[in-house]
């Protein structure tokens, strides 16, 4: 079981490096219902991208990958592998996150959420997310689409 004490002793944060991305993806591919494309992902790379990776025991479980505007930030994408769920690692990694844009002077940090994902609409408004508005018909997928909710965070 991937929780436990060994969440206090063996976990890290770090800034996911390019050499991380092939992990990362597998992640983003196990994790998301809805995955980026291998060439989306490694597209949000670079100066204008704040990314972070969490690891347990030296292995990449979980990443989370925002983009910098000016004084504001967009969360574009936070995953953790399914077996290392529920071990409160996600919840870890965004607020690191949230520290670290906060030091690096961005005021506030925005994300969109799909209407169905009930756990990270959850962990949103318990960290202390605010929705600003709904995006309707946001998503789309197999001629479907579902509403996004637009999310922010005061950091100042």
């Amino acid at each position: 079981m991937p929780c436990g004490n060994r969440f206090m002793i063996m976990h890290s944060i770090s800034k996911l490096k390019l050499e991380d991305l092939n992990l990362a993806y597998n992640i983003e591919q196990a994790s998301q219902a809805f995955p980026w494309t291998e060439d989306i992902f490694n597209s949000n790379q670079g100066k204008n991208y704040f990314n972070l990776k969490l690891s347990d025991n030296f292995q990449i479980v979980g990443f989370a990958i925002s983009q910098l505007i000016l004084d504001e930030a967009t969360l574009l994408n936070i995953a953790i592998h399914p077996k290392y769920r529920r071990c409160n690692f996600g919840r870890h990694l965004l607020q690191t996150l949230i520290q670290q844009l906060r030091l690096r002077g961005v005021v506030t940090l925005w994300l969109e959420v799909r209407v169905s994902n009930v756990a990270a609409i959850a962990l949103y408004d318990n960290i202390g997310f605010n929705q600003v508005t709904l995006r309707r018909n946001y998503y789309h997928r197999n001629n479907t689409s579902e509403d996004a909710i637009v999310m922010a965070l005061s950091l100042s």
